[in-house]
């Protein structure tokens, strides 16, 4: 997994936005972003896209914990409950996986444990090795 964490700490876009890896182990990965002034939209809540973010980014770490090249090919995603403050967390688990697909399911919390989002990612699992 070290080579997992030192291939995402390469992500400037997840610590531009303040993201954090928190876990991972094969086809699972937690991450979490604490809420600032900068995730906010214009009504003060957090920006969806922040959200986005935090959980593609946990989906990247679970999709590349297997030690080969895993690229997103489709993901959606599901805003049930506004965030504000705190932290938010987003833990992924890998549903189905075979040579060259993989699916994962990531759901994004706040600091209560409610679900802020629920996010569907697909990958493609390419042949190469993740090399630093």
């Amino acid at each position: 997994m070290d080579t997992t964490r030192k291939f995402l700490d390469k992500d400037n876009f997840a610590k531009h936005c303040g993201i954090e890896l928190m876990d991972v182990s094969p086809g699972r990965a937690t991450a979490s972003m604490r809420l600032a002034d900068r995730h906010l939209n214009g009504v003060a809540v957090c920006h969806g896209g922040a959200i986005f973010s935090l959980a593609d980014f946990a989906f990247a770490a679970a999709s590349n914990s297997h030690g080969t090249i895993a690229v997103a090919i489709n993901a959606s995603i599901s805003f049930l409950k506004a965030a504000r403050e705190g932290t938010l967390t987003a833990v992924a688990e890998e549903v189905a996986i075979n040579p060259k697909l993989a699916s994962y399911r990531i759901n994004v919390t706040d600091e209560e444990g409610d679900i802020v989002a629920i996010f569907q990612g697909m990958v493609y699992r390419k042949k190469d090795k993740i090399e630093l």
